[in-house]
Order: structure tokens, then sequence, then C-alpha cells
């Protein structure tokens, strides 16, 4: 049992240390918005035009004078204005024009009255109601007035937001360039995904798994493979991947009892920093700096692996992309209806399945075994479980926080 004092590196410590180690990317290139999905806006996107651009009804019924109103006359029809096709002739006075929904305020109008709102008679329309200035009209720019910041510095832009600028006319955007990430693997014992495995072989999960979510996440991946036990083949690879790259990940070789040389060939290359975390599954890892570029150590154990970039990389992603509006994925308390096995020492992160009950209320289940080789665990999961590092094990229907999983790892 580890102690809770033991001296491992929390998780809000090591975050807090790579945090004050980088600072974003700064160059920026211009895309139409057509290609822009996914990137980070370089700066606060304002409107060039107003939203709505001019006055129009929000009701379909009649435009009116208010000086014209008399709940004993009448007022003739004096025309129509249509979306699109607004009324341009003479409004005589003592007179309405029936009026659409989204269609342009005529001249002089100052209140649209709903059409259930109105009697039609062969005299002309009667409104019985009281009418109040400016009702039913929607202003020129009410929803956005030209030069509002629509979006802020460092949005991502996605379905949500390109709709609206297109709404807005803009055509091309400013976007800070995709951040480059060149990951490999090291191990003798590694086989690429899709090859024949050989007598003691394992297939390499971890860089197609830390690929994916790097593609997800936006970046531009430079896969560098499998990279042999070997000081001159492992030496080579790492000045490779500080030539090519922004940020440096590899998978394998930071953990206590691997290769020595590996550690040996990071000190001679750069500032490189191994931790014993205190979380679980992850306690090996690795972060500093080559000559050019960050870098980060994953452990080999395949959940260890992606708990680690989903937790810490995936964070120092959104810092060195300049993605300021990324947070931290909410946490919530639930019970839960499974017992929990935990040895304090570590915060740990179990993957989990919540769902409502029968009364609509949440809980969450194990998916059951929890070793740092199952990765059926994220398939079968839509949360992590997170056990604080001082508690024991859990008995079911207590209370326990659960993270549930953001895009990255979302089904």
């Amino acid at each position: 049992m580890e102690s809770v004092n033991s001296g491992l590196l929390t998780l809000e410590q090591a975050l807090e240390n790579m945090f004050s180690q980088v600072s974003s990317l700064t160059e920026t290139e211009r895309v139409s918005l057509f290609d822009a999905i996914g990137r980070i806006a370089a700066h606060d996107i304002t409107s060039p035009i107003n939203v709505p651009p001019f006055a129009n009804s929000a009701m379909d019924g009649y435009a009116v004078r208010c000086a014209d109103l008399s709940a004993a006359a009448p007022l003739p029809l004096a025309g129509k204005a249509f979306a699109g096709a607004p009324f341009t002739g003479e409004w005589p006075a003592g007179t309405c024009i029936r009026i659409m929904t989204g269609a342009a305020i005529p001249a002089q109008a100052d209140a649209v009255i709903m059409q259930e709102q109105a009697e039609v008679s062969e005299d002309g329309i009667r409104f019985p109601h009281q009418v109040k200035p400016g009702q039913n009209i929607r202003l020129a720019g009410e929803d956005i007035a030209a030069g509002a910041r629509v979006l802020p510095a460092g949005s991502k832009l996605g379905v949500a937001e390109l709709p609206l600028l297109a709404s807005l006319g803009i055509t091309q955007v400013d976007v800070i360039r995709r951040l480059k990430v060149a990951v490999f693997s090291t191990g003798d014992e590694l086989q690429p995904v899709g090859e024949a495995l050989e007598e003691g072989q394992i297939y390499d999960t971890n860089r197609f798994t830390v690929r994916l979510m790097l593609e997800k996440f936006g970046c531009d991946v430079h896969d560098l493979g499998i990279v042999r036990d070997d000081p001159a083949a492992l030496r080579a690879a790492f000045q490779k991947a500080d030539q090519l790259a922004d940020l440096v990940i590899s998978s394998g070789g930071v953990s206590v009892g691997e290769a020595d040389y590996t550690k040996q060939i990071l000190d001679e290359l750069g500032d490189i920093h191994f931790w014993k975390l205190a979380i679980k599954p992850g306690k090996p890892f690795a972060f500093g700096k080559l000559q050019h570029s960050g870098f980060c150590g994953l452990p080999g154990n395949p959940v260890s692996a992606a708990l680690t970039f989903y937790q810490l990389v995936q964070p120092l992603l959104a810092r060195l992309s300049g993605y300021t509006q990324w947070r931290q994925p909410p946490r919530i308390r639930v019970k839960t209806v499974s017992a929990l096995k935990k040895t304090p020492g570590r915060t740990d992160f179990q993957r989990g399945i919540f769902s409502r009950n029968a009364q609509g209320e949440l809980e969450v289940r194990t998916t059951g075994h929890q070793g740092s080789h199952v990765f059926s665990s994220f398939s079968l999961g839509n949360c992590f479980i997170v056990l604080e590092q001082a508690r024991g094990n859990v008995a079911a229907g207590e209370w326990v926080e659960i993270e549930p999983f953001n895009a990255l790892l979302g089904h």
C-alpha cells in the first residue's frame, strides 16, 4: 500500500508544472470557412453587419402607425409586405399594411399587431386590443450589432460556430496553425497493427490510440512508427521528432526498470523530468523539453497510456494550440450501484457506466475488471469514476464523483 504522503505528484501539480513551461502557438493562417471546421480562432471575430440587417416583423399580422389607431374606426388595407418583398408604395394615413414574419417594417410603422388580435371586415381591419409602440418589431442589430464580438479568440470553430459566421457574410477566418505532433512507440515486443504477430509480440495499440486522439483533437500528426530498444535508433528517433514537431509523444520506456538508455538519451537531448504520479492507472509519466519541442512520455500499458493522454496531454494540447475555451471535463456526484475496490495512495480513475434509474436519478456502475491492460473498459464505459487519493474500498450505495467522457473518448 502506498502512503497518501508518498511524494507522488498529484494530477493538479503535474498540470500546473506543465502549463508553467509552455506557451501557445502564435503563427496564424487564413482559411476558407469551408475548411475551418475544428480550427481555433486566432483573433476575436466581430460582425461586419447588423443582425437582423433591418427592422422586421416578428409576427404575421399588420403594420400600423399607432397614431392611426381608433377603437371605433377600422383601417383599410394599403398593401402587403413579405419577407424578401417589402412594401414600397405610398401609405396613406388611416390605413394599415398586411405584413408577414421577417418582412421589412415599412417606413413610419411603429407597431405590428399579430393577426390573431385583428378583426377583418369589408370596411377594413379593426384592432380591439391595446397596442404598445414597438411591439412585435425586431430592430436592426437587435441580435448582433455591427462591430460586436461574436466569437472570442481561442474558440474552436465547429458546427455551431461556422454557420453563425456564414450568416454574417464572413467567408474567411484567421486561425492558429495546426499543432504538429510526432508520435512513436518503443519496444522490441511491439508489432504494427495489421501485421502478423510473432512469438512473444503484441500489437502496438498505444500508438494507434494516441494517433486517433491526436487526429480527433485536430493535430497534424507525424507517425514515426515503432523504435526498437537500441540507443542509436532511439536517439535518431528523438532527434527527427524534435525537428518535425511542436510536441513529441512516445509510449513506453518511462517506467522504473525499463531501459536506462531511454532516460540517458532524453537527458542528453533536453530537459526531461520523469515523474511518478499519484493516479491510477498511469503512475509513470515523463514531461519536459527537447531542443525544439515539448515532450510527453506515456506509460506502456494501454489503459495507462490512454488515461494519461486524456488527463494530462489533452489539456496540454489545448494550451499549446491556443484553444482557450477548452475546459477540464466536469465532475458529477452520483451513487454507485457497484462495490469498487480501491487502495489508498493514488487518485483512481476507474471506468464506469452512468445512467438514470427508474426514479430518474443518475447512478454509476463499474465496467468490470480495471486492469491497466483491459482496454475494452473504454468501449464499455462512458465515464471515469474518480476515487479520491485517500479513499479505500467503496461499498455499493456510496456517493462517488464521475467524469463523463468528453468528445475525445465519447461515443
